[in-house]
């Protein structure tokens, strides 16, 4: 009896890694798949990605009666909703004068195909390319999983700066302290990387990270700010988790995202 119900648990246990194996990009990715309605202060545009998707983006301007600061910003989002949620961000960010993308991977936006991390690679790289057609300089915005899309993306395509919101240092670590009774670092497919990236950007970055994190551990964010190559700007907000609104367009991350302009500009 001991012998059978020990096989009985150990069938449960793989039956249970089978399917967080098969199943684990939807504890990764949680898209609003719904197209949103056109954005009031911005355009809609198209990007052609290396695999043969068509995204939707928004671009936005810098805002009317406000100075040109000839720099754009790629938003490189976290893996839950949607350009619209993001629309704020974007207000915020053009009324320092600055372009703004707004990027949507696959499978997010009402865009075609499912993430991954090679996907998600080859989105960002598409939103690169279009803004790098503007011949301005590009400042990389990644917020959580789109911060490791950002560092990523600045070792193909060194950015003029770099902003990593709420980063961590890998997804293992990030999905083991949420998942603590899965072996994570074992079932993984996509690895998304930071820590071990980041000391290869020379670009002036800036690291934004809440103390009250309940997602990302704080202690994370800060171990990719110790590896940062090109730190320039560490802006830790007390008491703050990860998608307080003070994180998300708070005038701890417009600030920061100023000094790196002026880091851009001088």
């Amino acid at each position: 009896m001991v012998t059978r119900g020990a096989l009985a648990v150990l069938l449960l246990l793989i039956l249970i890694l089978v399917l967080a194996w098969a199943g684990q990009r939807r504890l990764i990715f949680f898209p609003d798949r719904t197209l949103p309605p056109a954005p009031a202060g911005g355009s809609e545009i198209t990007l052609p990605t290396a695999d043969g998707l068509r995204l939707g983006a928004w671009l936005f301007k810098p805002s009317s009666g406000t100075a040109d600061r000839a720099v754009s910003v790629l938003v490189l989002p976290g893996n839950a909703g949607s350009r619209a949620g993001r629309e704020p961000l974007a207000a915020a960010l053009t009324s320092l004068g600055l372009t703004v993308l707004l990027l949507d991977y696959r499978g997010y936006g009402g865009n075609p195909g499912s993430p991954s991390e090679s996907g998600l690679a080859r989105d960002a790289d598409a939103a690169q390319a279009y803004l790098a057609g503007l011949g301005q300089p590009i400042l990389y915005f990644g917020e959580s999983l789109g911060a490791a899309v950002a560092t990523a993306l600045a070792t193909r395509h060194p950015p003029a700066a770099l902003l990593l919101r709420s980063p961590f240092t890998d997804l293992p670590a990030a999905g083991g302290a949420n998942y603590p009774f899965l072996p994570v670092g074992l079932l993984l497919r996509d690895r998304f990387p930071v820590e071990s990236l980041i000391s290869q950007v020379t670009a002036p970055t800036a690291i934004v990270y809440g103390t009250a994190d309940r997602v990302v551990p704080p202690e994370q964010s800060r171990a990719v700010a110790d590896a940062a190559a090109g730190l320039t700007v560490l802006e830790v907000v007390d008491g703050a988790d990860h998608n307080d609104l003070i994180l998300a367009e708070g005038p701890q991350v417009t600030t920061a995202v100023a000094t790196l302009v002026d880091a851009i500009e001088g």
